[in-house]
């Protein structure tokens, strides 16, 4: 028996458990397959279907109520270092973080079906103000869900799974070179996909210094809030600043000076949503409209009193 099968037959509990716990806390690392593994290995008899089942749900809940809490006490601060750390476009919380908004603590049922939800779902319950029974209920029950739906496909097609552990058997210390070089590939998509949407994202951007000049020059730049709704809830727009996602993009632009300064700002890394909707305004025709640089913490920075100095 190759040392593949060896470690999948006598440390499978502990190999669930531990890639399901090394994913959900955000690292590349595919745990569906090996809940696949387990489910065939459970109709073979060399696992415990209930015993894989319950370290599905043990790493689940360790990772859920972690990212709650952070997300409780740090709030919009550890949604960006998730999007920061992910191998996701720099959007992938913005893109994401109406969905949650909309059905509330429920999507967690289904959030970590979803690539990119899974992220954000934790976090932001705790941001929200979710409560700690509500949430450990449904991210209980949508761990389950997860972890027995892979396990169930494992099952179902265990003869298919046997034929490539099989062929992995046979291929011996290579199986894990071979598996290991898919991982590297996976991640290395990821970062070129990371990097070519940020060079698609490559539009000049205007700094604090230079909007306060524009503002006080008297050249009334408007300024426009690209965040989410659910960004809103949780961090108050610049005094002023039209909302974006509540205005026709059509009716908007049609209305408006083309040659009047717009200043683009959101909350997201890299300025990445900014810098979408002000590649919408340039491909209009608005061709003084930029995002801002740091965006609304380097419009809050600017604008926070001074600290007073401490007396010794």
């Amino acid at each position: 028996m190759s040392q593949l099968s060896l470690l999948i037959q006598n440390y499978g509990v502990l190999l669930v458990f531990g890639t399901v716990l090394l994913e959900q806390f955000g690292l590349p690392i595919p745990a569906f397959p090996v809940l696949i593994v387990a489910g065939a290995m459970a109709m073979d008899g060399s696992a415990s279907w209930q015993l894989c089942l319950l370290a599905v749900l043990l790493a689940c809940l360790i990772c859920d109520y972690f990212w709650f809490r952070a997300g409780r006490y740090y709030g919009k601060r550890v949604l960006r270092l998730l999007c920061r750390i992910s191998l996701s476009p720099d959007s992938c919380v913005n893109q994401t973080e109406d969905r949650f908004r909309r059905y509330g603590p429920k999507s967690l049922l289904v959030s970590k079906f979803i690539p990119g939800f899974n992220a954000i779902a934790a976090p932001m319950s705790g941001a929200l103000g979710t409560r700690t029974r509500p949430f450990l209920g449904f991210a209980s029950t949508g761990a389950l869900l997860w972890g027995g739906t892979g396990i169930a496909v494992g099952a179902v097609f265990h003869d298919s799974v046997d034929q490539v552990l099989a062929s992995l058997e046979t291929m011996g210390g290579a199986a894990l070179m071979v598996l290991g070089s898919l991982l590297a590939l996976f991640i290395a998509y990821k970062y070129v996909e990371r990097r070519r949407h940020r060079a698609s994202m490559a539009v000049p951007r205007i700094d604090m210094t230079e909007v306060m000049a524009l503002i006080e020059g008297g050249h009334d730049p408007l300024i426009v809030d690209a965040r989410s709704s659910t960004a809103h809830a949780l961090e108050a727009a610049i005094p002023g600043a039209l909302l974006y996602k509540d205005c026709e993009p059509g009716q908007l632009m049609a209305g408006l000076d083309r040659d009047r300064h717009i200043v683009v700002y959101c909350s997201c890394p890299n300025d990445v949503t900014a810098a979408q909707v002000a590649k919408e305004f340039l491909a209009n025709g608005f061709h003084r409209a930029r995002p801002l640089q740091g965006g609304l913490d380097a419009w809050n920075a600017h604008h926070l009193p001074p600290a007073e100095p401490q007396l010794a």
